[in-house]
């Protein structure tokens, strides 16, 4: 087959190495599954994402982690924009849709005055599930005491499009000590065996900032830990009014992550209520072009 294109975006940063690394493969229609899988098993990042045509939106994304295909990403949606946008596949729009396994979501796109691309994401309607299993048991799996957990918030399955576990963290101080047991995330998330782990807590590094975490990926995944993930923040936004502040309609604000592995970025975080109290969740951010390679198989 021909060469195949691998743009290597790093993701909710405009500074190459760091934030989260991303494969991006374009016109990605004549690959099958499996070379899909392939190739992202090849690359290596926690996901490489295909740009394909679509039916129903302006284009498809897929995404694969090394290990199986996943519903929605949003560092590698915010990559794969980024991308399409510096090769002018996409010219003159501040609007498009795309096709993902989550839905047809809608994107927003702005241009800042230096040239730097803004990528908005709305994410799939939040859902949770409220977690009960034994505290102690899941603080171990991230080399946790259960005194390290937060003493008042719920911890609870999320998903604005996949499924991770959000556990609250008293103190930031914890997060620099943290060890995922990940080979055993199955064995004791029995409610959901294949979803992540995402601690957070409310201290920051940087004041602007409202929200810190790590996440931690499902064995079946084939890696270990997201530097920065915009599906999870997005769940922390839905979260953050559905636990925490129940009367509010609006809210904005900044996560930062990836401190621990040197990788550090931000996600913006937007969500409201509708008037049917639902929640809708946007995520924003910007990619930096590390460089492209051909993939031979």
């Amino acid at each position: 087959m021909e060469p195949v294109t691998i743009y290597h975006y790093d993701a909710f940063s405009n500074i190459a190495g760091k934030g989260n690394p991303v494969g991006v493969v374009l016109d990605a229609d004549k690959l099958t599954a499996e070379q899909m899988q392939q190739i992202a098993l090849d690359v290596g990042f926690n996901e490489t994402v295909f740009v394909c045509p679509s039916q129903s939106a302006d284009l498809r994304l897929v995404y694969y982690t090394p290990g199986h295909e996943m519903n929605l990403c949003g560092h590698a949606t915010i990559a794969a924009l980024t991308c399409l946008l510096d090769e002018k596949r996409i010219v003159g729009r501040a609007a498009v849709t795309i096709e993902t396994k989550a839905g047809v979501l809608p994107i927003h796109i702005e241009q800042s005055e230096q040239g730097e691309w803004k990528i908005t994401m709305r994410q799939d309607e939040p859902q949770f599930v409220p977690y009960t299993g034994d505290r102690g048991q899941l603080a171990s799996l991230i080399g946790l005491s259960e005194e390290e957990l937060h003493p008042d918030l719920p911890i609870v399955y999320g998903s604005t499009g996949i499924w991770t576990l959000l556990v609250p963290i008293a103190k930031r101080k914890s997060f620099g000590h943290m060890v995922p047991n990940t080979m055993a995330f199955p064995d004791y998330l029995l409610q959901n065996p294949k979803a992540s782990i995402h601690p957070f807590c409310m201290e920051t590094v940087d004041p602007t900032a409202f929200m810190y975490a790590r996440h931690f990926s499902s064995p079946f995944s084939g890696t270990v830990e997201d530097a920065v993930t915009g599906t999870a923040s997005g769940v922390m936004g839905a979260y953050y009014l559905t636990y925490m502040e129940p009367s509010v309609v609006q809210a904005s604000f900044l996560v930062e992550q990836g401190y621990e592995i040197g990788r550090e970025g931000k996600v913006s975080v937007n969500v409201k209520r509708s008037e049917e109290r639902l929640l809708e969740v946007n995520i924003s951010g910007k990619a930096a072009l590390v460089r492209t390679w051909n993939w031979y198989r």
